[in-house]
């Protein structure tokens, strides 16, 4: 099939291998209903926890959501927009960033974080099912891995009705759960997780950078760079603002934390069949993953056949689920942040100031470790404003960080914005870079 047979296949699905051409049957209505159902998650009420400002009014800690919503909305539509150009997936979209043997190190960390989300979402999946309906939550991770694994195996079909029936049912239980809560009194929340405005809003900037290693994977499909950007940040952007608001008013209305946020919207009359709604509509976050971590893959091995990997992706993320502690959440949205952010302002940067058509994808694209300096230095400035934790052995980790902090005499309390820092950093570490190879292409012409 060439390439102008699959954009005007209007039925054809995602191909099987890299080496096929991608059809482009996805436009406006369909991205801004695939990435607005994909901000419509239980997870984000749930971690609503940790952007609570206590203490401070209502309005600071909604004010720091917004804030967090649009700088990764921004930045997950612009990486979105070039996989629209491009026509590839996410991490081949590296390989004009990195070259091709390069982009295997972020196809690895890629790999680790769609696997931890697709298990995320499976065990919020099951733990929400078994409070509803009062019973054992291992049934229900068994049922949400077979589920998410099974729409994996046809993806587009499974946007387009995502796009079209699933966002709205998400969007009348939403609403509802939106007029039952603001009809109790909110007094002012005495306990949360977040330390100050910055570090509020590091949480809810988490949340649309943990998709930008697959926001191309879905907008390759999609017929123009603006839809694509206009989709995806719009969509994934006003639908983190409101489940995280969502999450925020529950906790002050019924007094609840972490995972009872669930409890309190099972308070509101009829608010179990809403909270149903939202774990059915839950399955795409987990689909989304399993597909993902198969596409990611193919950057390394291009002819291995995605619904074989998207099989095994979504029996490991069972099989995990099956035994996992959602403690480990927050550092997890850390680590995520450290690690994609800096990544991300490299990649735009450098894709943006590229000539157009300049970008190569191909299976030839030369080595470009330079560009890996900047994303470590943004990391490295990450982890000296926020170090990352890790529960257990991994505290050493979190200890060294912290002792470098006290070698240059940072404030471990500073309160300043981890992700900002960091992405400033890569910024204007890849902006001499890049204009340096124009400059020098230039010349050479």
């Amino acid at each position: 099939m060439s390439t102008s047979d699959a954009v005007r296949t209007p039925g054809a699905d995602a191909p099987l291998t890299l080496t096929e051409p991608p059809p482009r049957t996805l436009g406006l209505r369909d991205a801004l209903g695939l990435w607005g159902n994909l901000g419509i998650s239980l997870l984000l009420p749930v971690a609503a926890v940790f952007v609570v400002l206590p203490g401070r009014p209502l309005g600071v800690t909604v004010a720091a959501i917004v804030v967090g919503a649009v700088i990764g909305s921004v930045l997950l539509g612009l990486v979105a927009a070039a996989g629209a150009r491009e026509r590839v997936p996410g991490m081949v979209l590296l390989r004009g960033l990195l070259g091709r043997r390069t982009s295997w190190l972020p196809t690895a960390f890629n790999l680790v974080q769609c696997i931890g989300w697709a298990t995320f979402e499976i065990v919020i999946i099951a733990e929400a099912a078994s409070r509803v309906l009062d019973a054992p939550r291992w049934p229900f991770v068994l049922a949400a891995g077979v589920l998410a694994t099974a729409m994996a195996l046809r993806p587009l079909g499974v946007v387009r009705v995502l796009a079209r029936y699933a966002v709205w049912a998400a969007l009348i239980a939403v609403g509802y759960l939106y007029v039952q809560v603001l009809a109790e009194p909110l007094p002012p929340l005495s306990e949360g997780g977040a330390t100050s405005f910055w570090t509020a809003a590091d949480i809810v900037i988490a949340l649309p950078v943990s998709w930008l290693p697959l926001a191309a994977d879905y907008t390759r499909h999609v017929r123009s760079g603006r839809a694509a950007f206009t989709g995806t940040a719009v969509g994934y952007g006003l639908a983190t603002v409101v489940m995280f608001v969502l999450g925020v008013l529950a906790l002050a209305a019924y007094g609840s934390a972490g995972l009872d946020v669930i409890d309190a919207l099972l308070m509101v009359p009829l608010g179990a069949v809403a909270v149903l709604v939202l774990v059915s509509v839950e399955l795409d976050e987990a689909f989304a993953n399993v597909y993902s971590t198969a596409v990611s893959a193919q950057n390394v091995v291009a002819r291995l056949d995605r619904r074989v990997l998207a099989v095994l992706v979504g029996t490991l993320a069972t099989l995990l689920a099956l035994t996992f502690d959602i403690a480990a959440y927050e550092p997890f949205l850390f680590l995520i942040g450290a690690v994609f952010v800096p990544l991300a302002g490299v990649l735009i940067v450098a894709y943006w100031l590229t000539p157009s058509g300049s970008w190569n994808t191909s299976d030839t694209a030369p080595a470009r470790p330079v560009f890996l300096l900047p994303w470590a230095a943004g990391f490295i400035a990450y982890q000296l404003t926020l170090p990352t934790f890790f529960p257990g052995p991994g505290s050493g980790w979190t200890a060294w960080w912290s002792a470098r902090q006290a070698d240059l005499g940072i404030d471990p309390g500073n309160g300043w914005s981890a992700s900002l820092i960091g992405l400033t950093v890569a910024v204007a570490l890849t902006l001499p870079v890049v204009l340096a190879g124009r400059r020098n292409a230039r010349v050479a012409r």
